[in-house]
């Protein structure tokens, strides 16, 4: 059973205070059939920071992903252009 990736790009942008951030989050499956929750953030335009947590199971790693979305809206944190997408793979 493959599980499918997908990608959450947010922004927060407040040019009278020239805040312009990003936050991002992807689930990934990795190489020993655990399931990777990657976050980068940082300021639009750069590279920015990256964690790592790994999870045993979709659902765990699913519920982490929206309890860090909640988080962030309540931030005000906004979905970016890109959204949440599935990632299509080469078979």
């Amino acid at each position: 059973m493959k599980t499918p990736s997908y990608r959450l790009h947010l922004e927060r942008c407040d040019p009278s205070r020239n805040m312009a951030r990003f936050y991002a989050l992807s689930l990934e499956p990795s190489l020993f059939g655990e399931i990777v929750l990657v976050r980068r953030w940082g300021r639009i335009g750069s590279a920015g920071r990256s964690r790592v947590e790994f999870f045993a199971d979709e659902r765990a790693a699913t519920a982490a992903m929206m309890a860090l979305l909640r988080q962030k809206r309540a931030r005000g944190y906004m979905v970016g252009q890109w959204g949440l997408r599935p990632v299509a793979r080469a078979s």
